[in-house]
């Protein structure tokens, strides 16, 4: 690995600080409404029907992006993250989808 790969890396490690040691954590709700607190959805969309798969998406999005490992474990559903991973990487930053990728090898075969 050359140091230019091995930077991107190093920039990035406090998101992977933040990760649950294990999916198995991911205990959030799996159907009706979330409401995502103002830390995190503190621009425009609050309440998230987990019924629509787009509203689904983009609270998990927000929360991949934005949370904490509290929220990552308050909001997000290791079943339903494993489930729309495909759809859910592509709005990611490389970042976020490398991070989370490498930590749950079996988020990159879910594609």
């Amino acid at each position: 690995m050359t140091a230019h790969h091995a930077a991107p890396a190093t920039r990035w490690i406090h998101l992977a600080k933040r990760l649950p040691a294990s999916l198995d954590e991911l205990c959030g709700p799996t159907s009706g409404t979330v409401q995502l607190p103002q830390h995190l959805a503190w621009s425009g969309l609050t309440h998230f029907d987990l019924g629509d798969e787009q509203l689904l998406l983009g609270a998990y999005r927000i929360v991949l992006t934005n949370g904490m490992r509290e929220d990552l474990i308050a909001y997000l559903n290791a079943n339903l993250l494993t489930h729309h991973w495909p759809r859910l990487r592509i709005a990611l930053g490389r970042p976020v989808r490398a991070c989370w990728e490498q930590s749950f090898p079996q988020l990159a075969t879910a594609v």
